[in-house]
């Protein structure tokens, strides 16, 4: 281990990071370089900096990150409406892209020899962190204490960092009792009752929604406006996109949206059971297949349906830097040239509610042809039996022989 001179570490300043960080120290008897992003977690980031000073470091890095995480993470993934086995929206997995691009490239300003994260041995994170770190760096080294070390519990942890002289943030039945991670699409809960999967989550666990029940009896309009797939503008003022994430999660959170409850299959192999707030993406994804679904080609979208499993399994497997995922991105960006105009939504307890979508220079929908009403000659509805009748010649064969026994 002599030859790790210095390591960055994704550091948060909790007790599992702080106690890595003085692991790394004592074990592999190197510098450590801390990284903490703020990606929209809703928590301060500063006091991550006065800890890391407190324990002696000397090259700490900060950086908020919101404006990047929803512009060149968050939105590339839902121009493609991805869901991972059809209901998880992804929160954990797109922020683990960004901030292993982070350790990579502080790991090359600084000049270490390694980088160091705080994923345990069981879950995706382990394999999101390291498989994007290679894809940017091949020769990167990558330390995972949880792999090597036997602190495998809390208690000892908490014995370390007391030997240790960590400081923790610890109130006797304060802690939450479930494992948490957040940033601006949402918040994740793990762990604790909901180990068992026929418990239902305690109402006190939700942090950032409103209950249905509760949400108010009024519901409540917006408008979202998109460009080439992206939402640029709420109620017609144009938006940043870590701002777009910020207002339609508070939306979102008031009226009850965005809750779910899932029973996931990790990559490693297990089945894991996760709960999830994700108000804006909730809405975001909503609104972007109704913008859809009025200015793409039938095939077109009938297409980006049929890959957006592959590509979701891409990002929740971390496979965000490999040559597939960037191949699949640009067809369908390419397809999002067209995705202008606006969304109206309806969002009342809980639910998300398509009351109206309009695009003045992209829409394929005809009201000439799709009228009821007179189409003043614009569709022969003659043409529509020659059209049925093709279709059905296989079938109407397949039928034939059927009843005869023989083919004719």
């Amino acid at each position: 281990m002599s030859d790790i001179k210095k390591v960055v570490l994704a550091y948060s300043g909790g007790l599992d990071t702080s106690v890595i960080l003085k692991w790394l120290e004592e074990v592999y008897e190197c510098e450590v370089v801390t990284f903490t992003a703020d990606i929209g977690q809703g928590e301060e980031i500063e006091p991550a900096r006065a800890k890391a000073k407190a324990m002696g470091i000397k090259e700490i890095y900060i950086e908020t990150l919101k404006e990047e995480f929803a512009r060149d993470y968050v939105f590339p993934m839902f121009r493609a409406n991805t869901l991972y086995e059809g209901e998880y929206l992804l929160g954990t997995s797109i922020a683990r892209p960004l901030i292993a691009r982070r350790l990579v490239e502080i790991a090359r300003e600084t000049g270490a020899d390694a980088i160091a994260h705080g994923a345990t041995g069981k879950g995706n994170d382990q394999v999101r962190f390291e498989l994007g770190a290679y894809a940017l760096n091949p020769d990167i080294r990558i330390i995972a204490p949880w792999r090597e070390w036997d602190l495998n519990s809390r208690q000892k942890l908490l014995d370390y960092a007391k030997q240790h002289d960590i400081a923790v943030e610890h109130k006797k039945g304060k802690k939450s009792p479930y494992s948490m991670d957040a940033n601006s699409l949402h918040i994740s809960y793990e762990g604790g009752v909901l180990e068992d999967p026929w418990a239902e989550p305690e109402e006190k666990m939700w942090l950032w929604t409103v209950s249905p029940e509760k949400a108010p009896a009024k519901p409540t309009y917006v408008e979202i406006s998109f460009e080439q797939g992206d939402p640029v503008a709420i109620d017609g003022k144009s938006t940043s996109p870590g701002l777009v994430m910020e207002v339609l999660n508070k939306l979102g959170g008031v009226n009850g949206i965005g809750r779910s409850d899932i029973v996931e299959n990790r990559y490693v192999g297990m089945k894991s059971r996760g709960c999830y707030e994700t108000p804006a993406g909730t809405i975001l994804l909503k609104a972007h297949r109704a913008m859809e679904s009025l200015t793409l080609d039938r095939e077109v979208a009938h297409m980006k349906d049929e890959l957006m499993p592959r590509y979701a399994s891409m990002i929740y497997n971390g496979y965000w830097w490999s040559p597939e995922r960037k191949m699949l991105q640009q067809m369908i960006d390419i397809s999002q040239e067209t995705v202008n105009g606006t969304v109206r939504l309806k969002l009342y307890k809980g639910n998300v509610v398509v009351v109206g979508r309009m695009s003045d220079t992209d829409s394929l929908f005809d009201e000439r042809i799709a009228t009821f009403e007179d189409d003043a000659g614009a569709y022969n509805q003659k043409d529509a039996e020659g059209f049925i009748k093709l279709n059905a010649l296989r079938m109407r064969i397949s039928a034939r022989h059927k009843k005869t026994g023989k083919r004719k």
